[in-house]
């Protein structure tokens, strides 16, 4: 079966459902009686729901990272600092890149080439 979705619990709903359309492309979706936002994802893959996190619940306290697949990382972290979004260092792995950022609450995301890599 494959993994369609994925939950973020999200301390400010609307700055983070905005953060993933303005810097990934995502469109936000919902019924007006719906707790939960839809990150429909435009060119495929797994969709986010941002899910209003709970008061006592921590920002960032995750073992989960989002991570999408980027041909040219150099190209896009630039292009997203432009739009207020820094990444890290851009890393070198074993024949791709990666580089790391975190969302308005805190979760870490990266972004890779990993999927682009020549076998």
């Amino acid at each position: 079966m494959p993994l369609n979705r994925l939950v973020i619990y999200a301390a400010n709903v609307e700055d983070t459902a905005r953060f993933y359309e303005k810097h990934f492309d995502f469109k936000a979706t919902g019924l007006p009686d719906d707790r939960i936002v839809e990150l429909v994802a435009q060119d495929g893959g797994a969709n986010i729901m941002l899910h209003q996190a709970a008061k006592g619940q921590r920002s960032g306290q995750s073992i989960v990272k989002l991570v999408f697949d980027v041909e040219d990382v150099e190209a896009f972290c630039m292009r997203c600092a432009e739009n207020g979004l820094e990444f890290g260092a851009v890393h070198k792995a074993d024949g791709y890149v990666f580089a790391n950022a975190k969302d308005p609450c805190q979760n870490p995301i990266s972004v890779s080439s990993r999927a682009f890599r020549k076998s």
